[in-house]
């Protein structure tokens, strides 16, 4: 791992203000990140923050994959978060074991929200469940009662999370 040179540092602020609204940049990538570039190409892929996967640099879009680290900071950092899915609590628990998020769990949503958009989903107690891929709209997964809302990519089970960092060769 390498620190990304200033032009790269300004790309990834860029991609993450064009993606969840501006001032993320600077809230998620500071002078401490780390960067890992493919063997191949030489491309960024994965940015690390304190020794933490916070985010993945997607090649077939140019977008960031949040990681459930990343979230972490993104939501004790900024206030009105775009890209915010709420579920209710009652479900939170089967969330954040893995499940995908229903429609009809949906307590609140960001109206802005287009399918296929990065999304962080949080309890009624704003307490971080989990990151993924909006398959409905903001709108949606308001108005609709069945149907996958969120199909996630990473659940925060306490237990997996501690185990992920470990895998990760990260203590």
């Amino acid at each position: 791992m390498d620190r990304p040179t200033l032009a790269e540092l300004r790309k990834l602020v860029g991609v993450a203000n064009y993606q969840f609204g501006a001032g993320v940049g600077y809230a998620l990538f500071n002078n401490q990140v780390r960067i890992e570039r493919s063997r191949r190409t030489g491309r960024i892929r994965h940015i690390y923050r304190d020794a933490h996967l916070i985010a993945t640099l997607r090649p077939t879009d140019g977008y960031l994959a949040l990681t459930p680290n990343g979230a972490h900071i993104l939501l004790s950092k900024i206030k009105n978060l775009r890209n915010l899915v709420v579920v209710q609590t009652d479900v939170s628990e089967v969330v954040r074991g893995g499940g995908d998020v229903f429609a009809k769990h949906v307590a609140r949503s960001d109206s802005s929200i287009r399918p296929a958009e990065e999304v962080i989903v949080t309890d009624e107690q704003e307490a971080l469940v989990g990151v993924g891929s909006a398959v409905l709209s903001g709108h949606e997964m308001m108005n609709l009662r069945r149907g996958v809302a969120v199909k996630l990519r990473k659940g925060v089970d306490e237990s997996s999370e501690s185990q992920a960092t470990k895998d990760s060769g990260f203590d």
